[in-house]
């Protein structure tokens, strides 16, 4: 008997389209900013992702009965908004059935309607605004507490704390700058509505010189600054602050509260000069699965967890549990469970209002010490 050996290539790439074929393929995007100044940030989230998909793979899902595969394709949006929808498209084009990210409210907003288009969830991990949430689109969640819990708890911490009177602000025109830093000036008011606001400035996203804001400033002579931006901007601008002889404390929200501030603002980050709260956190009764996480991270990485990589992780958990009790990967199929999800996570506890926020969402409040970011106090 001849056989036709031409043949055998080809019944070889069909026995691998049959084993290929017995794991369904689940797509899910990752967008973060992995060149530009928060590219360190980025990146940090872009490795909470690839280990959130490699211990689903680990794990062996299972869909509806049938092995399935978790891909990831990631995406960087620079940190701007026109690259941020661009890039959204993309991954919309490639028919991802989930989306986690952006970082940036100021990319994740607009990116949103465009996933909300095409009926594809999306969970940032980071995003504060509360505008990401307030434009009622049922594909859009986020796993950590919005500018008004932010902004405000630090307002009344500043006041009531901090023993603040006269306060000067400045923001980084960005739609979480602006948008953190009001809700600050709301949340001190309240507190204490004899507080003295001296002085409203604002910069860029991607400034490096402050003098003329900070010669302003210091003629007013506040006893604190509250800056509303990423640490990239945020560290020069305290350097420059002691340059200046400005002695008033310094206080932030989550995009200055990372391990990188330090680095980026020297010695001027000295001990309790900073005050500065991350959008999220565990309580003492959860701190072990945190502890483990970054445990396993600084392992693999080689370095510490910038911010919100632990969220990321969440993130990406949560979407597959809701494929997983949907018994689909369809986007239009597993989005209603994914909105009723109830999944304990290693940042805590995680469902969403209606809105898409998470509910009962944490702060945890930081100082620096030493050079090293230094927790307070985990806030409710």
């Amino acid at each position: 008997m001849q056989f036709n050996t031409k043949l055998i290539p080809f019944a070889i790439a069909l026995a691998f389209a049959g084993s290929a074929g017995a794991q369904d393929v689940i797509k899910i995007g990752h967008v973060a900013p992995v060149s530009g100044p928060s590219s360190h940030l980025g990146k940090d989230n872009e490795n909470g992702a690839n280990m959130a998909i490699a211990d689903l793979n680990a794990k062996g899902v299972k869909i509806n009965g049938k092995p399935v595969k978790f891909v990831i394709q990631l995406e960087d949006d620079g940190g701007d908004p026109k690259q941020g929808t661009t890039v959204a498209q993309k991954l919309v084009d490639a028919h991802v059935q989930g989306v986690i990210g952006h970082l940036n409210s100021g990319t994740t907003i607009p990116a949103s309607k465009i996933y909300m288009d095409a009926g594809i969830p999306q969970i940032s991990p980071a995003a504060t605004s509360p505008d990401y949430t307030k434009q009622g689109f049922k594909t859009a969640f986020r796993v950590v507490a919005n500018d008004n819990k932010l902004g405000g708890t630090l307002g009344q911490y500043a006041v009531q704390k901090l023993g603040a009177k006269k306060i000067a602000v400045i923001d980084d025109r960005t739609a979480y700058g602006q948008g953190v830093a009001g809700e600050f000036v709301k949340g001190a008011k309240k507190a204490a509505p004899g507080v003295q606001v001296v002085a409203k400035e604002f910069t860029t996203d991607k400034a490096t010189d402050f003098n003329a804001i900070l010669t302003s400033i210091k003629a007013k002579n506040p006893d604190l600054i509250f800056f509303g931006g990423m640490d990239s901007v945020g560290g020069p601008l305290l350097r420059q602050m002691k340059a200046l002889g400005i002695k008033a404390k310094y206080m932030g929200g989550d995009g200055l509260c990372t391990d990188a501030l330090p680095r980026l603002a020297g010695d001027a980050a000295a001990n309790g000069v900073v005050t500065c709260a991350e959008a999220g956190g565990v309580t003492a009764d959860l701190q072990k699965n945190m502890d483990d996480f970054r445990a396993r991270y600084k392992k693999q990485y080689n370095q510490e967890v910038q911010l919100y990589a632990p969220y990321v992780y969440d993130a990406v958990m949560v979407m597959a549990q809701a494929m997983i009790e949907a018994k689909s990967s369809d986007p239009a199929k597993y989005l209603p469970y994914l909105a009723n999800i109830k999944y304990q996570g290693v940042t805590g506890p995680i469902s969403f209002d209606s809105k898409g926020d998470i509910k009962d969402g944490t702060l945890t409040l930081f100082t620096y010490t030493d050079g090293k970011k230094t927790k307070m106090e985990v806030v409710k």
